[in-house]
């Protein structure tokens, strides 16, 4: 009698009524009010009610509770209250079970209470976890970086591909001092994956889950490739890059430009030509907008040296970047590198929401958590290139346990898998077969602590999957797909799709790199550097007077000090064009974004602005200040030489860079051509040699020269310091003939690099 009076004491402290009232009212009253209860009593009152009706919680469950039920502790009323209404269903059902007697309507509430508290860790019996789901992966509070959350992806239907490769294999050709190494990364891989599944390549690091990803998504066409990979049971084409979405492990894109602006691009260059531009646009926001990516849209992106947007934010778009154009394949290169595991686990649901549109979704993963685990639909598991598993992710741990090796303790089943895979049986009970190698006398398998070495466990899990599975999955491939032919034949169409036309190209490009790179060509730093030059320039030749030999000699040198510093600057700047862009230029034009003859135009001439600037500062401080023939025409006949000298440098920087792809190596090559240039440039030296004097006619520091001669004295004297000034005609030709010969010789080293690469 004492006890159940201290049970209706109890209740009445959580808010709730005696048991003889419980039935007077409606059970959505007695909900509302026990809710309430719970989230507005004092921090005591739910401690006492579940001590006093008999639960055995301990003191620590008691103040967890407690923690989460105090406003001030539970991180936010807006998840606690949308945890509360997940729970309000499955309380009621409670409650109709157990509303029968008065001592039973105790333990609802106590139940109830924890329900509505569930992830607090209290333990709910498994039937009314079931029925009422208190948490999940779909529940996981939304992260800062994760922003609002789209449940789906809403896109026109996709052309699908189902994707099969039987026994691929590949090798490199390591070339040494006098004989070349074959060297086999991949021995007969074989799986596949279909629409609306993702499939994960695993395995430790070398395994070969890169080199497969590239062969899949047709980066890689070379004779050293073996077996067969079909689409739709069609061989790979062309026509396929317009196709496939590829995301590599590191995050390429332009740093100065905003998330908008990247997609916006990427939009108006790969969506259809049957778009108008708005339905373009309209279709990068909403990308952003699934993705999660509204908060940030106007962020810069950022990179080393620029501060942007955080990693997930990145990757994420990466990932807008390919799903813009709806693929059909999406492959992924290691998408959770570098990401905490609740961004990591936001990354793989999108891949899930992505293959639930109708799309096959490839990605390779790197040491994954179970909960992103469980996610994946596939899974192949690579080590030192050979195929230890393939077949339903959620299958992998019996397929492991059937041929003896299963974990002795709990662990993470990704780690268990990375392990055999490395060959580390620590904490995994060996198979027979390896404990009788063990334990043979004399035998190579044993080592130091008893255990078989990696080389035979890695043997025995080859020779293990070969005999068990690989055959029965060989004939499963075997069988043609049941599609009809028009979807079939659509992956053979050997055309190439532009989703703009030359002209259109050439436009985006322009103005995209104009946006990226004015933030470099007008940084305090080089507008410092060439006005500091311009005024140490105007004092040391302060007002100087041209009227004497001497004199005009004296300001000679300053004519040819111009000519060298605006030839050395833009060749240092052009230098690194191409081979600072080689990755963002090879992974567009590996989707063939655009064309390359539109894109060498674009990045050539959206130069032009930015590099015409500084020097008309520079002029403009010099000119006067050095006194130099006050006119209106010498004063626009000099900028124009300069700015020809401008251009020139500019096509021998770019041509430098396209051909060896190499800063290093470019910046060497750089110097010692623009040393060259310079002393043959006709200042330091009056008569050169006649077997080497064919460098002085290729120096634009020479013509450039030349031509300052003649606008400034050409009036005056034929000659100045020995050097002969004509009609400058000669000196014209030979600098526009460099525009365009350097530029040809640019554009014919992408070309090059384009073939070689396989792209």
């Amino acid at each position: 009698m004492e006890k159940t009076n201290n049970i209706n004491n109890n209740n009445n402290n959580i808010g709730l009524p005696p048991s003889g009232s419980s039935l007077a009212r409606t059970k959505s009253d007695q909900l509302l009010e026990k809710v309430a209860a719970a989230i507005k009593s004092p921090p005591a009152a739910p401690s006492e009610a579940v001590e006093g009706g008999g639960a055995a919680l301990s003191r620590k469950s008691s103040r967890r509770l407690v923690a989460a039920a105090s406003p001030g502790r539970s991180g936010g009323g807006s998840s606690k209250n949308a945890h509360i209404r997940k729970s309000r269903s499955a309380q009621m059902k409670f409650e109709l079970d157990e509303v029968s007697s008065g001592a039973a309507l105790s333990r609802a509430s106590s139940a109830s209470l924890g329900l509505s508290f569930s992830f607090t860790g209290f333990t709910v019996p498994p039937d009314e976890i079931a029925d009422s789901k208190p948490f999940s992966d779909e529940d996981i509070p939304e992260d800062l970086e994760a922003g609002k959350r789209k449940p789906k992806f809403q896109t026109e239907p996709t052309l699908p591909i189902y994707l099969k490769f039987t026994d691929v294999a590949y090798k490199v050709v390591i070339k040494g001092m006098r004989t070349n190494e074959d060297k086999d990364i991949l021995h007969g891989i074989t799986g596949c994956v279909n629409p609306g599944e993702v499939l994960a390549l695993m395995g430790p690091s070398g395994s070969g889950k890169t080199t497969l990803l590239n062969l899949l998504g047709g980066r890689i066409i070379q004779p050293t490739v073996g077996g067969s990979i079909t689409y739709n049971d069609k061989p790979y084409s062309k026509f396929l890059k317009s196709r496939i979405g590829f995301v590599t492990q590191d995050d390429v894109l332009f740093p100065h430009l905003t998330v908008k602006e990247t997609l916006t691009y990427a939009a108006l260059l790969r969506l259809p030509k049957t778009l108008t531009r708005e339905e373009k646009e309209k279709r990068a926001i909403d990308v952003i907008y699934e993705l999660g990516l509204e908060r940030c849209q106007d962020t810069m992106i950022g990179g080393s040296f620029v501060r942007g947007v955080s990693g997930g934010e990145r990757k994420r778009v990466c990932i807008g970047n390919e799903i813009i154009v709806n693929p059909s394949l999406l492959f992924l290169d290691e998408p959770t590198s570098g990401l905490d595991s609740t961004t990591a686990l936001r990354i793989v649901q999108m891949l899930h929401d992505i293959a639930e549109a109708g799309k096959t979704v490839i990605t390779t993963i790197h040491q994954p958590s179970s909960r992103l685990f469980h996610k994946f639909d596939k899974l192949i598991l690579l080590g030192k290139g050979c195929l230890l598993y393939f077949g339903k992710a959620s299958e992998a741990m019996f397929y492991f346990s059937s041929i003896g090796c299963s974990p002795l303790i709990a662990m993470n089943p990704a780690e268990f898998l990375l392990d055999l895979a490395n060959g580390n049986i620590n904490d995994v009970s060996l198979p027979s077969e390896l404990e009788d190698k063990v334990q043979m006398e004399n035998s190579d398998a044993d080592t130091r602590n008893g255990k078989p070495s990696p080389a035979v466990v890695h043997e025995y899990l080859v020779e293990a999957y070969e005999t068990r599975v690989a055959d029965k999955e060989k004939k499963n491939l075997m069988v043609p797909l049941s599609l009809d032919e028009e979807i079939k034949s659509k992956v053979t169409n050997p055309s190439r799709e532009w989703g703009a036309s030359w002209w259109e190209q050439y436009s985006i490009l322009f103005v995209r790199g104009i946006k990226e790179r004015r933030h470099d060509y007008f940084s305090w730093l080089r507008i410092t550097q060439v006005l500091s030059t311009a005024v140490i320039l105007g004092l040391l030749w302060w007002q100087s007077d041209g009227g004497s030999l001497k004199d005009r000699q004296d300001q000679a040198g300053l004519l040819f000090f111009i000519a060298v510093f605006w030839g050395f600057f833009p060749v240092f700047t052009a230098i690194f064009a191409f081979p600072q862009e080689r990755a963002m230029l090879m992974k567009e034009r590996a989707v063939d974004m655009y064309r390359l003859s539109a894109y060498f135009l674009a990045r050539t001439t959206s130069d032009l602005p930015l590099d015409l600037l500084l020097p008309v500062l520079f002029l403009l401080v010099v000119y006067f200040m050095a006194g130099l023939k006050l006119s209106v025409g010498p004063f626009f006949l000099s900028m124009l030489t300069v700015f020809l000298c401008i251009v020139a440098a500019q096509g021998l920087g770019l041509a430098i860079g396209a051909t060896l792809m190499d800063i290093k190596k470019a910046t060497t090559l750089g110097s010692v051509t623009v040393m060259t240039f310079m002393l043959a440039g006709g200042f330091f030296v009056k008569k050169v040699p006649v077997f080497i004097s064919w460098i002085r006619y290729m120096s634009f520091n020479y013509h450039t020269y030349k031509l300052l001669l003649k606008v400034q004295y050409g009036h005056i004297t034929p000659a100045i310091n020995g050097l002969r000034i004509d009609c400058g005609l000669t000196e014209v030709c030979a600098l526009v003939a460099m525009i365009f010969g350097y530029r040809l010789l640019a554009y014919l080293s992408l070309r090059m690099m384009k073939l070689q690469s396989g792209a």
